[in-house]
């Protein structure tokens, strides 16, 4: 399996890429209130890239013999995917207001930066 970590680390990252670039590129149609959010590609895109980005994640862990609850960053990345689809779900779904969904976004983009620097450091705590 550890042969294999390459091509799960390409696939990961560009998986994270574009769920990333598809997250802001629905975060802007959302404060334009765009009507393209409706078409079905946009609905299901996100779907299929997540789940992607999510297989690849864990055969990424299986691969490095590192697991959640295990080590401490691969931790903070679950608890911080959580918080960022919980935001992310307001901001582009569940917030009955404007304002709701523009804070909701903000913290989805916050929390995503926390989620790729302890990526980058292996530190749950980066900033330190």
């Amino acid at each position: 399996m550890a042969e294999l970590y390459p091509i799960f680390k390409h696939i990961h990252l560009t998986s994270v890429g574009l769920s990333i670039l598809f997250f802001l590129v629905r975060g802007a149609g959302m404060l334009a209130n765009a009507r393209w959010l409706q078409k079905k590609l946009v609905r299901i895109a996100p779907h299929i890239i997540d789940t992607i980005l999510l297989v690849s994640a864990i055969l990424l862990t299986i691969s490095i013999s590192q697991y959640p609850l295990q080590e401490n960053w691969l931790t903070a990345k679950v608890v911080g995917l959580i918080l960022y689809i919980a935001f992310g779900t307001i901001a582009l779904k569940r917030g009955k207001t404007k304002t709701t969904r523009v804070a909701a976004f903000a913290l989805a983009l916050l929390t995503l930066a926390y989620i790729v620097s302890v990526a980058i450091t292996h530190n749950a705590m980066p900033w330190v």
